[in-house]
């Protein structure tokens, strides 16, 4: 269930939101943002750590990440919290930690049938709840936007990939 967003239209006439701040670049991504976690935590409500353990998930299926150290490394997590994450994902039967082939000291995060089958649902529910966030635009403005979000956002986490985000 993506939540009460699921059956309303929340297309956004632009015009009318007219205030004079509405072009400030911060006040035009802080709302999307905001916007987008609403709706992301709302989507993700029922999985350990809302969002953030639904972009765990996407990671450990998506990519081959060899140890949790690196996979903090990719996510911009401080390892602490990352620990909270894996633990609970664990206990929910969504991933596990297995020894790697290669060090057995080392431990790879991987998915577990369950977590790759809520992963893909996961994905799904994330595409529409992007889509009532986006309403206000047409469909290539959302393929834009999707696309400039994402090429600056590479160039961010490239310039800094230490980047704690956690704070952000």
């Amino acid at each position: 269930m993506i939540g009460p967003h699921a059956n309303s239209n929340h297309r956004v006439r632009v015009d009318r939101m007219a205030p004079r701040h509405a072009s400030n670049f911060g006040w035009s991504m802080s709302v999307v943002l905001r916007r987008w976690q609403q709706f992301a935590e709302e989507t993700f409500k029922d999985l350990p750590h809302g969002s953030r353990g639904f972009h765990l998930l996407s990671v450990v299926v998506h990519e081959e990440v060899r140890t949790q150290g690196a996979l903090a490394t990719r996510l911009a997590v401080d390892r602490t919290v990352l620990t909270y994450v894996i633990d609970d994902l664990e206990k929910a039967g969504l991933i596990e930690r297995q020894a790697d082939p290669r060090d057995r000291r080392a431990r790879r995060i991987v998915a577990t049938e369950q977590g790759r089958k809520v992963q893909a649902a996961g994905e799904e529910r994330m595409a529409d709840a992007e889509e009532h966030v986006l309403g206000g635009l047409t469909e290539d403005q959302r393929e834009a936007f999707r696309e400039f979000a994402d090429q600056a956002a590479a160039a961010i986490y490239n310039a800094a990939p230490g980047t704690d985000l956690c704070g952000a």
